[in-house]
């Protein structure tokens, strides 16, 4: 059956995808090793590089997300060796392959070999494909931030349908673009979702944004806290793009004035993690790929 990032589980709700979305993201202890790595910040944005060139002509939007999500799940259990970058090319190769065969996408290797000496046989790539499902424990249905959108736009009052496809295409725009950010690796799917809907709602309809923030808060599904820092930092990542586009930080609108905050014990929060010390962590299971 092929995997719909909007609808992921064949069996299940709401609470399903709640309960279940911590599976399909790395692990807290795995962020924190990537984040300490220059080399595997390093290699990430490469390989990021790489499927986002690689798909560049396919017609499924959604074949390049997911593969990203296969990679940033695995990639800290995968012991990846210095200057081979053959071996970035292959995981590039085998990520978008997995993700093909999980979409339905029509699917020739042919078309996703590099262009400059990478050529990599189908028993190589089958291989390789193997590991990452060995570090994925074969959870290959992933729940990403698409897979929240319907919810959180249920809970917000816009009777107009353009108003509404507005909205999510805005925010789809937003996920899409915000999955390369490494300092949003760290939040939930639904957090990302929310934060994105809130963000493309602060664009479109800046005088429901306050309703709309409301509304997401007053789910029992959702982290307030969690959802504060998301947004806030996909807001200043807007602000960082902008000052670097223009040059000129007067002309900068600041929208981290108009911060959104549910509570004083909010801010208290975002200190806190603020101070948590970052700890190299070793990773329990971890699988040779270095012998290709």
């Amino acid at each position: 059956m092929e995997l719909d990032l909007e609808n992921p589980l064949t069996v299940g709700d709401h609470e399903s995808l709640f309960g279940h979305e911590s599976d399909h993201m790395p692990s807290p202890s795995s962020i924190s090793y990537l984040k300490s790595k220059d080399f595997l910040v390093s290699v990430r944005r490469q390989i990021i590089s790489l499927v986002l060139q690689l798909c560049a002509n396919n017609f499924d939007p959604y074949l390049s997300f997911l593969a990203v999500n296969y990679l940033d799940r695995c990639l800290c259990t995968l012991k990846l060796p210095q200057g081979k970058p053959w071996i970035l090319h292959l995981l590039a190769v085998s990520c978008i392959s997995l993700a093909v065969k999980m979409r339905k996408t029509k699917f020739s290797i042919s078309n996703y070999q590099w262009k400059e000496g990478f050529i990599f046989d189908t028993r190589t790539i089958q291989r390789t494909e193997f590991l990452i499902l060995g570090a994925l424990k074969w959870r290959m249905r992933s729940i990403t931030p698409f897979s929240f959108i319907s919810f959180f736009i249920s809970l917000f009052i816009l009777k107009d349908p353009r108003s509404v496809s507005a909205l999510k295409s805005r925010a789809i725009e937003i996920i899409f673009k915000s999955q390369s950010e490494i300092r949003l690796l760290v939040f939930k799917p639904s957090a990302i979702s929310a934060s994105a809907l809130l963000s493309a709602c602060h664009e479109l309809f800046p005088l429901q944004f306050h309703s709309f923030e409301e509304a997401i808060a007053s789910s029992s599904f959702v982290n307030k806290e969690a959802v504060f820092l998301c947004f806030n930092t996909m807001q200043e990542i807007e602000r960082e793009e902008f000052e670097s586009r223009s040059g000129d930080c007067e002309t900068v609108v600041n929208v981290l004035d108009q911060r959104w905050s549910f509570s004083s014990e909010s801010e208290t929060t975002e200190r806190g993690i603020k101070r948590r010390k970052v700890k190299e962590s070793a990773n329990e299971n971890s699988f040779e790929i270095s012998r290709f």
